[in-house]
């Protein structure tokens, strides 16, 4: 059978001309990486199997001459006076989750949001704030760390299991609740972009990113929802590229597996090299539609 074009049978938005229909995912699409399946909404329980490195169990070191320092303890998520999420990290991500679950359902990714923010709430539903306190947005996958003992081993791995549970119950929150008003704005915004920009953006990413990539696109969704993302931002946003380079390798690294942080970073600078003049504009601009939550 023939395969469908690259790229473009997976766009999230119908928003296309008049009298075209939109562009659906396929009907059964591949199983996505495992940080890919936690941002499919509603994540089942777990979904959001956390990418932690894996334990390495050394014989135990002799005892150090010397005190050491702790490590100072990573930063965690940004929340406002009210409890939820304030920073942009928040808005980007959950961005790339609707963008995710709209390119796996085939819906436009605007309308997807919308459907969000407006769903009710199961009855009976309560959701603890506490969750957000430990949530990190900056939690990475890594090499093998070793560990003295099998009782240190089993300690992180218990809190590696609790922090997938704790992500799992965020994620899988309405976002009211999760995000203040802030964030649902700057997210809408940035979808907005998205599906205005797609088109223009999809012929640019199919030049870009490595032959690997378009001869698997359903397995790599999250990472081309990434760029999309990351090339919308910059284009109608204006924020500078560096910064939008270091959060989109961020959320690389964060939810996708192997190389692909540095290939979005690669993808992404020549993006700049090539569409973004140098002094900082955007070489054109994607007029954003009236914005309300």
């Amino acid at each position: 059978m023939e395969a469908a074009p690259a790229l473009r049978t997976f766009s999230p938005s119908s928003s296309s001309p008049a009298g075209v229909g939109p562009r659906r995912v396929l009907a059964a699409p591949a199983p996505a990486p495992r940080r890919a399946r936690a941002l499919a909404a509603p994540p089942p329980p777990r979904a959001v199997a956390s990418s932690r490195a894996p334990l390495v169990v050394s014989s135990p070191p002799p005892p150090p001459a010397v005190s050491v320092t702790p490590a100072p303890t990573p930063a965690h998520a940004k929340v406002d006076r009210s409890g939820r999420f304030c920073s942009p990290r928040a808005a980007r991500e959950l961005a790339l989750m609707i963008s995710y679950a709209a390119c796996l359902e085939g819906a436009d990714v605007v309308r997807l949001f919308d459907r969000r923010i407006s769903a009710r709430r199961e009855p009976g539903y309560v959701f603890d704030k506490a969750c957000l306190a430990s949530y990190n947005h900056m939690s990475f996958g890594g090499g093998p760390l070793e560990v003295g003992t099998e009782e240190e081993a089993e300690k992180l791995t218990s809190e590696n299991e609790m922090d997938s549970v704790n992500e799992a119950e965020v994620l899988s929150a309405p976002p009211k609740l999760v995000y203040n008003n802030f964030v649902l704005r700057l997210s809408r915004e940035l979808l907005v972009a998205v599906a205005s920009g797609w088109d223009k953006h999809v012929d640019i990413i199919d030049k870009i990113i490595p032959q690997t990539w378009k001869d698997e696109p359903v397995a790599r969704i999250l990472e081309l929802c990434i760029l999309h993302i990351a090339m919308a931002e910059m284009t109608s946003k204006g924020t500078p590229h560096k910064v939008v380079i270091n959060e989109a390798v961020d959320l690389a690294k964060r939810f996708c597996d192997g190389g692909a942080p540095r290939v979005i970073n690669g993808c992404l600078r020549t993006f700049v090299k090539d569409h973004v003049d140098n002094t900082g504009f955007n070489c054109f601009r994607i007029p954003l539609a009236a914005l309300t939550i």
